[in-house]
């Protein structure tokens, strides 16, 4: 199993672990729910990005103390706001976000829901790209090889993480309609052995699907993407869809993802705060950092 670095916000060494990477760890949920004064949920792509942003935020306001935040797919959020508890393995978890950040359809019914009164833009990724195995052992060099017999290709899954899916799958499409190449397999009705779905949480899922030899490559997010190749750099390579590793630019075809947020009810005492936070120039820089574009850059 991949040994992800600790994602928390700040918890005191001495606190003791206890988890099997194989069967029994939350990688998703980060920090202590019932100390938390602030609580934020966002869809899980850009959980590097967040996780400085917050850290950012809690040393400017050392009087939040804690905060705790979730970054699973959008689903999840949901079913906990209109339930009020989610079961993860044998641990509940109720508790209700002040902030949540998403793509916009998602934050809609939220605010068709009554959740949420409105959200605003926040930030958009840099396109998709192929990820592989160090080395590339398939010699995969861009989309005209995903039709090759000998290569599966991992996708999120389409009925727990449409939105990816959907942009995935677009841009693909949109490639190889532009190369003229056939891959009809992406929307076959029928299962095939090319096509590896992930389960629920596809930023996890798909390095894991290569190390364990399931995928031969991946479609994902360049920042997902240049994520991975920084913290498991003897493991994993990328392959741009329009430009360069460095300079993604991704080809018209190459579908843009947004990410807005908002407030859930009154926001709390910091949920008005973190929002505005979101905005500002260091939040901006550190997205940057990660691949991602926030404001009108």
């Amino acid at each position: 199993m991949l040994n992800w670095p600790d994602e928390t916000i700040s918890s005191p060494g001495d606190i003791p672990k206890w988890c099997h990477f194989g069967s029994n760890v939350c990688l998703d949920f980060h920090g202590d729910p019932v100390a938390a004064k602030l609580v934020v949920f966002s869809d899980g792509n850009h959980n590097m990005a967040l996780q400085e942003t917050l850290r950012l935020f809690q040393r400017n306001n050392p009087e939040v103390e804690r905060i705790f935040y979730v970054t699973t797919p959008p689903g999840p959020v949901l079913t906990l706001l209109k339930r009020g508890s989610l079961q993860i393995g044998n641990f509940i978890l109720s508790i209700i976000p002040h902030v949540f950040i998403s793509p916009p359809p998602v934050l809609d019914q939220a605010v068709r829901a009554g959740y949420m009164r409105e959200h605003m833009p926040f930030m958009r990724n840099r396109g998709n790209v192929l990820l592989v195995k160090k080395g590339n052992p398939k010699n995969i060099l861009g989309v005209a090889d995903l039709a090759r017999e000998d290569v599966r290709l991992f996708l999120s899954n389409p009925k727990t993480e449409t939105v990816s899916y959907q942009g995935y799958v677009a841009t693909l499409q949109g490639l190889a309609a532009r190369e003229n190449i056939d891959l009809s397999f992406l929307t076959a009705e029928e299962p095939n052995k090319k096509v590896v779905y992930g389960e629920r949480i596809h930023h996890r899922e798909a390095p894991q699907a290569l190390v364990d030899g399931h995928a031969d490559v991946a479609v994902v997010y360049y920042h997902l993407a240049l994520h991975y190749t920084r913290i498991f750099t003897e493991l994993f390579e990328m392959i741009p869809l329009g430009g360069t590793s460095g300079d993604p630019r991704p080809l018209p075809e190459n579908v843009i993802s947004l990410t807005h947020a908002g407030i859930i009810g009154d926001g709390g005492q910091w949920g008005a705060r973190f929002l505005h936070f979101l905005a500002s120039g260091p939040v901006r820089e550190i997205y940057a950092h990660h691949g991602l574009v926030c404001g009108k850059q």
